[in-house]
């Protein structure tokens, strides 16, 4: 990955579980908290919600990589991507919150632009409404396609001679 020293993919696997689950609790667990709910039956929730999130990608995208972002040999995020006939879709992507703003989500996402116009494909995305992360989008060249309840869909395409 260029632009972040020492940032790697790798591919996820059993011995991940644990960060992984708490990878997600650090994206979804402040909302939830937020409810007034007790912290047990917010972990319970996150547990829950944690499982089904895993269960439904992989099902809705079973060629799908799932991936671990490290960065100097240290987990700090989640990589999902799917490679499909019309298009390369991002399918998640998290990173915990103390990694955010370093340049590696655009590190990230200039590699899946790559990968598509490789493929001369474009790459896709769903954002939920009022992310922050649709300004980053939109700043490495995401337009909008539509909307879908609380999602809205973003599309890069490398037109000729365009730099991704």
């Amino acid at each position: 990955m260029s632009g972040v020293h020492g940032l790697a993919l790798r591919p996820e696997t059993a011995a991940d579980r644990a960060f992984l689950r708490a990878l997600f609790a650090a994206v979804r667990g402040p909302e939830l908290a937020e409810g007034g709910l007790d912290p047990a039956t917010v972990d319970a929730l996150l547990d829950l919600q944690c499982a089904a999130q895993q269960q439904a990608f992989r099902h809705s995208y079973p060629g799908a990589r799932f991936d671990v972002i490290e960065a100097d040999g240290a987990a700090v995020g989640r990589l999902v991507a799917a490679q499909q006939a019309d298009g390369l879709l991002l399918v998640d992507i998290a990173l915990l919150p103390e990694w955010r703003g370093r340049g590696i989500g655009s590190a990230l996402l200039r590699g899946l632009q790559q990968q598509a116009s490789a493929a001369r494909l474009p790459l896709r995305l769903n954002v939920v409404l009022n992310n922050p992360a649709e300004a980053l989008y939109r700043r490495l060249g995401f337009k909008e396609t539509g909307l879908a309840g609380m999602h809205r869909a973003m599309e890069w395409e490398n037109k000729m001679g365009e730099q991704s």
